[in-house]
Formats: structure tokens, C-alpha cells, sequence
């Protein structure tokens, strides 16, 4: 060992949550070491949040296009070129590194170590040639794709989140093995890019949102010409005669085999946890992650993990919701706790599928199905959605006890913009009437969360006694 470091706090991985935690810590003058063995920025700036959403644009550039006759706008001979596409991608991966970058980090006191780390016992980390001694310790190693112990998959190249957006060329025929929100916002992306693209499901599409909703999703991506194939196991996949891969499929309609150029395997993501010396550092954790408490802390008192490496939902705005409560835990010594009531997730098809909070039969499980209400406004009813042809989907809002929301589902345009308003609700514990009371911009797509709000109450002017005092007032003139 060439040398040997004590900071305050050692930070290990550089995505979302790790940086968060180690440049909130630098800037109250706190010694931080952080060790990040890969590319600065993690999964979501490099193979996730970032290139996906960049392609998906790049998509809906083209989809607009196709689809603007009922403006008057009548686009001819729309072409894409993919390796364009793919420099637009890796453009804005690039614009945003600088921000993640090890010389930026370095200049905020930072002390960076490009190496593997590994723990050697409940205090002590080496990474490379340099052994760390710290007061606390957080683990922010993300997770990686999962690929299932399908026959034959080992034997024929496949695609992942971390490989797809290298492409150059736009695939002849993508088949994706799941549906889940990486499968459909990949796939019906690819689709609109010039692709075409088969999902084999083996439950349903968006299995863990709203089904009614879910399928509305469905629909949407199946008109656009995707093939999805929900109900359908996957028993094994060979390469194809020439080039290309076969991908044998069962499901009601039968036993087939579906042949494509491309294969993407998008079936979930397992936690980074291997090589971290976890059994040494006294640090319990199973396939699902690390094992936490509420305020993230491990067996090990003197470790925390945040992010996907702890379980849970696995995003980004969740791994730095995970840092700013470690960060008054390691600096200020507040007690804080993690809320999994108040956390959204967006699934970026179009339309896009928000959710917040609890779903309504999770609110019928906690206070009962007499104390749980559900009122909704479709998109339909919106007069911004009206003027710019964007009105499939909804508001729905979950009310609890005491008129307080405690949930939504919003299917649209622009849902992921929503959501933020009714995450901001939730998490500060607002009544529908809240909502119904404050100025909407008019005209607004979230203009329809105060429409929903506002019907909660639709049937108050049929109230007798108040049909009787407004009777009664309008006798004094």
C-alpha cells in the first residue's frame, strides 16, 4: 500500500446518489474520499436516464413528423439517419459529464480514487494501492441489468441498456424480452426510428401499474406497429441461419419461434454488490441488495448504502433522495427516515405513465375501502391537450382520510411534468382541496389535476341543506 487515507466520509460509486453525497459533504468543508472503479456519472448518465431519454427525442422528432397532417402540416419523405442519431445520443451524454467529472469533484476538495473497492473489515476499505479509514462510509454501486437463465442466451450476442446505445445502424428487427418501462420506452423508440420491434412479456406489460392504465399504454404502443406479446414465455434462443438470432416463444396462441436481427434483454436489474467485501465489513445483504433500515444504515453502524444497491425502486431521483437523508444523518446528526409514500416513477412512452404515492388498492388495504376515494379527468376534457391533438390518457387521484391525497396515476402528454406537482402534495401532506383552490395557468396540461381535484366535490350543490342556506341567504338581497 503506497498510502494510507482517514477522511470524515468514504463514498463508494460515482452515480447519482455517491456524487450527491460527496459534493454536499465537500461543501460544508468535510474530508470525503470517493472511489468509483467505472465512467463518472453511473449508469444513468452513461447507459441509462440520459441516452434513453435522448433517444426517445430523437424518436418523437420523428414520430411528430409522420403524424402532423391533422395540424395541416404535411411532412414528405421522412427518413431518419440512425448514426446521427446515435452522435445526438452520445452529445448529450457528453454535454452533461463535465458536470460528473473526477476534475470537477477534485476541485471541490474531493478526493477521487479510480479503483475497485473492497472492504477488509468493518472499518477499512482498499481501493488500488490505497487503503481508507473512515468515520462513516456510504455504498452507491447502483445495480447492473439482469439477464435471466434463459437456454442459449449465453451463446448468441445480445444487447442490454449498457451495449443498445452504441448502435450505428438502426436494427432490421429489435426483439426485446420485457415489457417493463426500459423494454417499451426502448422499444417504442426503435419503432419510431425505423424498426421493427417485437416485446415478448411474460406477464404484462407495466405488470406493477395500474392495469387499466397499463393497457391503455399497451394499445398506444401496439397502433404504432410494435408487436407485443404479453402472457409469453421465453424457453430458449439460438442464432439464427446466416446472422441474426431465433427467440422460441409459448403462449396461448401456441409454441413458435420469432426471428429478428437484434436482441435486447431488459427483464429487471440485479444490485452491484459483488466484490464489496460485504461479509467482511459485518454488512448483511441478500440478491435483492443490501440490507437497510428506514434511515439506510447497514448492519454495520458505521456503513449506510443508498440508491439501487439498497433495494427498492430503482431511480435516480430516488438514489438522491437517499443522499440528502444520509447527509443530515453523517453531517448534522438528524434523525432521518426514508418515506417510500412520497416517491414518483415515470415510465417515458408516449404516453407517459406517472405515478406517486399509493395505488388505490394499497390506500383500501391501509385505511379501508369506505375511507378511500378515486376521482379522475381524462385528457379529453383538457383544452390544451384539445389544442395540440394530445388527448389520450388521464388524472387519477387517490383521496384519503380527511380529503388528503394520498396517491395518483397520470396518463398523457407531459405526465413526468405533472407528477411534480402531485409529488410536491404528497410529500407536504395536501388535501384535494388544496388543489382544487390554487390558480391554474389557463391553458395547461396540469390544469387537469385541479379539474380532478374539483370533481371530488361534484356532487355538493345536490347537498338539500346547503340547496336550502343558499335559498335562505338570497333572501337578504
Amino acid at each position: 500500500m503506497s498510502r494510507n487515507l482517514t477522511p470524515d466520509i468514504c463514498v463508494i460509486g460515482a452515480g447519482s446518489g455517491g456524487l450527491s453525497v460527496a459534493a454536499a459533504a465537500a461543501a460544508f468543508g468535510v474530508e470525503v474520499v470517493l472511489v468509483e472503479k467505472g465512467a463518472m456519472g453511473g449508469d444513468c448518465l452513461n447507459y441509462g436516464c440520459v441516452p434513453s431519454k435522448a433517444l426517445i427525442a430523437a424518436g418523437k422528432a420523428a414520430h411528430h413528423a409522420r403524424t402532423s397532417s391533422p395540424f395541416g402540416v404535411h411532412a414528405q419523405g421522412v427518413s431518419v439517419d440512425f448514426q446521427r442519431v446515435h452522435d445526438h445520443v452520445h452529445e448529450v451524454i457528453a454535454a452533461i459529464a463535465p458536470h460528473d467529472s473526477a476534475e470537477r469533484f477534485e476541485s471541490l476538495g474531493v478526493t477521487v480514487i479510480k479503483a475497485t473497492a473492497q472492504f477488509v473489515d468493518g472499518r477499512t476499505l482498499v481501493a488500488g494501492d490505497t487503503r481508507i479509514r473512515a468515520r462513516r462510509f456510504v455504498i452507491a454501486t447502483g445495480s447492473s441489468p439482469a439477464l435471466p437463465p434463459i437456454p442459449g442466451l449465453d451463446q448468441v450476442p445480445s444487447l442490454t441498456n449498457e451495449t443498445i446505445f452504441d448502435l450505428t445502424a438502426c436494427p432490421e428487427h429489435l426483439i426485446v424480452i420485457g415489457a417493463g418501462p426500459i423494454g417499451l420506452e426502448l422499444a417504442q423508440a426503435h419503432r419510431r426510428l425505423g424498426a421493427r420491434v417485437t416485446v415478448i412479456e411474460a406477464e404484462t406489460a407495466l405488470a406493477k401499474e395500474d392495469p387499466e392504465l397499463a393497457a391503455e399504454v399497451a394499445a398506444q404502443i401496439r397502433a404504432e406497429g410494435v408487436e407485443l406479446l404479453e402472457g409469453a414465455r421465453v424457453g430458449e434462443v439460438a442464432a439464427a441461419d446466416g446472422s441474426g438470432i431465433r427467440v422460441r416463444v409459448s403462449d396461448a396462441a401456441g409454441e413458435r419461434w420469432v426471428s429478428g436481427s437484434h436482441l435486447l434483454v431488459a427483464t429487471g436489474r440485479r444490485p452491484n454488490t459483488k466484490g464489496l467485501g460485504l461479509d467482511a465489513a459485518g454488512v448483511a445483504h441478500g440478491r435483492g441488495g443490501i440490507t437497510v433500515g428506514a434511515d439506510l444504515r447497514t448492519k454495520n453502524r458505521r456503513i449506510y448504502a443508498i440508491g439501487d444497491v439498497a433495494g427498492g425502486l430503482q431511480f435516480t431521483h430516488v438514489a438522491g433522495y437517499h443522499a440528502g437523508i444520509v447527509i443530515r444523518a453523517l453531517l448534522f446528526r438528524l434523525p432521518a427516515r426514508q418515506n417510500p409514500d412520497i416517491l414518483p416513477r415515470v415510465t417515458y412512452t408516449d404516453p407517459e405513465f406517472g405515478h406517486v404515492g399509493l395505488s388505490r388498492a394499497e390506500a383500501e388495504a391501509r385505511f379501508g375501502a369506505g375511507r378511500v376515494r378515486q376521482v379522475s379527468v381524462p385528457f379529453s376534457d383538457n383544452d390544451r391537450a384539445q389544442a395540440e391533438r394530445r388527448t389520450l390518457g388521464e388524472v387519477r387521484l387517490i383521496v384519503g382520510p380527511r380529503g388528503r391525497l394520498v396517491g395518483a396515476d397520470v396518463l398523457g402528454a407531459s405526465a413526468g411534468e405533472i407528477v411534480n406537482l402531485l409529488s410536491l402534495a404528497i410529500s407536504s401532506g395536501l388535501k384535494v382541496r388544496d388543489l382544487a383552490s390554487f390558480v391554474s395557468p389557463y391553458p395547461s396540461l396540469s390544469e387537469a389535476v385541479r379539474r380532478a381535484a374539483i370533481s371530488l366535490y361534484a356532487g355538493v350543490p345536490e347537498n338539500p341543506w346547503l340547496r336550502r342556506l343558499v335559498r335562505f341567504l338570497a333572501r337578504f338581497g
